[in-house]
């Protein structure tokens, strides 16, 4: 059975950065994409990065170059680096586990977001 925890969220001033960690408990993390979606009050869940185990990323427009995801392949984490944040970034931020052989997804509880001054 595969858990995700999540951390590394708070109030943060426009800006300012964070870095969002989650921790993948459970067999074979380099089978598994690995990404971060987040949902705003009254939103849907969108997604905002994923890596491949080879590394390989995909960053949503709404971040891009403000954003980036990273993984530690031997620590079982994976990491999204956030900076230049905005109160539009303001977001519970949830990890996210596919694994490429069998399908199976799993997510984490979420970390909560609030950008403001």
């Amino acid at each position: 059975q595969v858990q995700l925890v999540e951390s590394g969220g708070g109030l943060v001033q426009p800006g300012g950065s964070l870095r969002l960690s989650c921790v993948f408990s459970g067999n074979f993390f380099a089978y598994y994409v690995m990404g971060w979606y987040r949902q705003a009050p009254g939103k849907q869940r969108e997604l905002v990065a994923r890596i491949t185990p080879g590394s390989s990323s995909d960053i949503a427009d709404s971040v891009t170059g403000r954003f980036t995801i990273s993984r530690d392949n031997y620590g079982s984490t994976v990491y999204l680096h956030m900076n230049s944040l905005s109160p539009e970034d303001t977001a519970v931020y949830y990890c996210n586990a596919n694994n490429l052989r069998d399908g199976s997804g799993y997510w984490g509880q979420g970390t909560q977001v609030t950008v403001q001054g």
